[in-house]
């Protein structure tokens, strides 16, 4: 077993054992306690960046989700989990993968450094974020309330990439998807996949999944 990947809790690094399980591959998974709340100092010492995730495949070591999940994908999975370019989703999949991690998730840390900034609610730049969380909220709202998957009728990377954006990453940024009725449904069924319940079983055994329209109190 070659591939090593290395686990920060409570962090989107859950997403590599997500596809690890979804893909059917060996790996060895290690896990990190955060001290107490940044990643511990032998975490960090494991890449020039410091961030969660990290894989290592031999003498390589990777970081940043979008390429740990293409790396793993193509070199141990054959490709599986992306659609191709022949495929008519492939347009629909190329674009959610990248808004996942484009547009969603900076939209959702960016509301959270305001708040922690101890900016007010009706301050322009708070309202700005709440304003484009909202719609990109709705936006995913359309899509996967007549979609099973957002590429459609196939799961795909970009369905590992997003889920951490909308639930593990509230614990970082509390915000509701309550009223979000599409976006609730296909969070419960991406969380009764098999190998999302075997990875979050291995990645953070003692953590409560967050799946549901409430947010959580909060870790930050």
């Amino acid at each position: 077993m070659s591939l090593t990947v290395h686990h920060l809790g409570i962090s989107q690094s859950e997403r590599i054992p997500f596809l690890c399980e979804e893909l059917g591959i060996d790996y060895n998974l290690k896990l990190y306690k955060r001290a107490p709340k940044l990643a511990p100092p032998e975490y960090k010492a494991l890449h020039p960046q410091g961030t969660a995730p990290i894989i290592q495949d031999g003498d390589i070591t990777l970081a940043e989700s979008g390429a740990c999940i293409e790396y793993i994908s193509h070199k141990f999975g054959n490709g599986k989990l992306f659609i191709k370019p022949s495929d008519p989703a492939y347009a629909d999949f190329i674009y959610w993968w990248h808004w996942a991690n484009g547009t969603l998730q900076p939209t959702v840390a960016r509301v959270m450094m305001t708040r922690v900034a101890g900016l007010s609610e009706d301050h322009w730049i708070v309202a700005l974020g709440v304003n484009r969380l909202n719609a990109a909220l709705a936006e995913l709202d359309k899509r996967v309330a007549g979609n099973t998957w957002l590429a459609g009728e196939e799961f795909s990377a970009a369905d590992v990439m997003i889920m951490f954006t909308l639930t593990t990453m509230r614990y970082w940024s509390p915000y509701s998807l309550g009223g979000y009725d599409g976006i609730l449904g296909y969070v419960e069924r991406v969380s009764k996949r098999d190998g999302y319940q075997r990875a979050m079983k291995k990645a953070d055994p003692e953590m409560e999944l967050v799946l549901g329209a409430d947010a959580p109190k909060g870790i930050a």
